[in-house]
């Protein structure tokens, strides 16, 4: 059985296997695939046969005479075709994989069909077998298509900066098991992370520092321009966000005059929440509102532009509601989608904002199945089972625990039809993972808690429910873990796998 991670939704499986010495595309119809689609497809697959082959040579006494016996150059066939995918599917993201013993074939509607074949070929290839210089693929039809169109990552990178390289290997990461958002938490009480034109002093006087009285960072525009451009070649959308009007003591320290008495505040890196806030009556609020949002909207590639809305704890709702209107129509007038947390669905929203569900704890939610109702879009991300900064078990050394423990199968066995009682499953846009960075300092520990549960959400977020099986997963997950040892990507090997 083949060990694909999300599971698709037809796998049929022949005898026989295709030898890769190497792969040479061919694009059908000619012009119609994106040259930096076919770099990237040759870029990521030559690496896995590299992995795979890592140690073999000729043996000994062997050598030019034998390179006529190597498997040759296998055709890899990129193909744009409306009939692609599962039949009857009309997803923009099918696909169409098929291996036979004289090459493969990789068939889409669009482009970024192509990628998520391209990924499920990667995972097929297998190290050469006992004899063998090349590694091979075993003969199979693979038929596509994701369950949700929303399909991402959150990364907090205001309490602990990650830089361009670490962001860029975290998409390329995401991208690998199908999912294509990589929402960055780019402000916050304890930093300001991105470079904004009309506001230098942010990153001057409130990216210096972290909650372990780090240097911090921030990313400059020509960053954020790279990892979007990176992201985009691998089918990602980035989705940044500033949070706003609370997690705001990082702007308030930069900016007295957002607060009523004009003081700045002080620096502040500790982890606790809802302390900070803006004033709407403030004559500086609305222009600062306008020039830090119109400026990330004006270097966002993407359509969504996330205003956060969180955890304002010490503000009425009048006034929050003003909040929520203002950001909203800010956003909009700049060309882009607003996005916020669950609790800006408590005020009147605009038709087509997204509001992300994350708080497993509220009371009740009555306020979100009403804004489903009367058209918002949810993404579900429920903090108890894919927040995965969340330890593991009590004992684990990362993460926090207020919402509570989330081993691998927590981030799996769950249905977001199911997440919050009564709202509209058609109302769900998508599954997004999170992770927060009070105790991740460094790549390591932050791979560590993505691996192995962000492919479980993956499998969620991409799969249909009758696709899912636990224990099958696990088996499929323990051939991951080779795979991201040999790659070396830190992962937790959890005793829930026999890894």
């Amino acid at each position: 059985m083949v060990a694909l991670i999300p599971q698709p939704l037809d796998v049929r499986t022949a005898d026989g296997h295709l030898a890769l010495g190497g792969l040479a595309p061919e694009a059908s119809p000619p012009g119609s695939v994106p040259e930096p689609l076919v770099r990237v497809v040759l870029d990521e697959l030559s690496a896995i046969l590299s992995a795979r082959t890592a140690g073999r040579d000729h043996g000994p006494g062997e050598g030019d005479a034998h390179r006529a016996d190597r498997p040759r150059q296998a055709p890899l066939r990129l193909r744009i075709d409306p009939v692609a995918g599962p039949a009857g599917s009309t997803d923009p993201e099918r696909y169409t994989l098929v291996v036979t013993a004289d090459g493969v074939t990789l068939t889409a509607p669009e482009p970024r069909g192509l990628l998520h074949a391209s990924r499920t070929l990667a995972q097929l290839v297998e190290a050469p077998g006992e004899g063998e210089q090349a590694a091979r693929v075993p003969c199979v039809v693979v038929h596509d298509a994701p369950r949700y169109s929303w399909r991402g990552l959150s990364v907090d990178v205001a309490r602990h900066f990650f830089d361009l390289d670490a962001l860029c290997r975290v998409v390329d990461v995401i991208a690998s098991y199908k999912l294509n958002v990589l929402h960055l938490h780019l402000t916050d009480d304890q930093g300001w992370r991105v470079e904004s034109p009309s506001r230098p002093e942010l990153v001057e006087l409130s990216a210096g520092s972290d909650v372990s009285g780090g240097p911090g960072g921030h990313l400059s525009l020509a960053d954020l321009e790279a990892l979007q451009d990176h992201a985009a070649e691998r089918g990602v959308t980035v989705v940044p966000e500033i949070d706003v009007p609370g997690h705001t003591n990082a702007a308030t320290h930069a900016y007295g005059e957002l607060r009523p008495d004009g003081v700045a505040t002080d620096t502040y890196q500790g982890i606790e929440v809802g302390f900070s806030r803006l004033t709407y009556d403030l004559p500086a609020t609305e222009p600062f509102l306008r020039d830090v949002l119109g400026d990330l909207a004006r270097v966002t590639d993407g359509p969504y532009v996330h205003f956060g809305g969180d955890e304002v704890l010490r503000m009425e709702a009048d006034e929050y509601a003003r909040f929520v209107e203002l950001c909203e129509r800010v956003v909009l007038e700049s060309g882009k989608t607003p996005v916020a947390w669950q609790e800006a669905a408590k005020s009147p929203l605009r038709p087509g904002t997204l509001v992300q569900y994350w708080d497993t704890h509220p009371g009740d939610l009555t306020y979100l199945v009403d804004a489903a109702r009367a058209g918002t879009r949810v993404i579900m991300s429920p903090a108890n089972r894919v927040y995965l900064d969340m330890k593991y078990t009590a004992d684990f050394p990362l993460g926090l625990e207020w919402a509570g423990h989330v081993e691998l199968r927590d981030s799996y066995d769950w249905e977001p039809d199911d997440a919050v009682p009564g709202l509209p499953p058609s109302a769900i846009e998508g599954v997004e993972a999170a992770v927060w960075t009070e105790t991740l300092r460094t790549p390591t520990d932050l791979f560590t808690m993505l691996l192995p549960r962000l492919s479980a959400v993956a499998e969620v977020a991409w799969s249909a429910p009758a696709r899912k099986d636990w224990d099958d997963y696990r088996r499929r997950v323990a051939v991951q873990g080779a795979a991201w040892r040999r790659e070396g990507l830190p992962f937790h090997p959890t005793p829930q796998v026999d890894w």
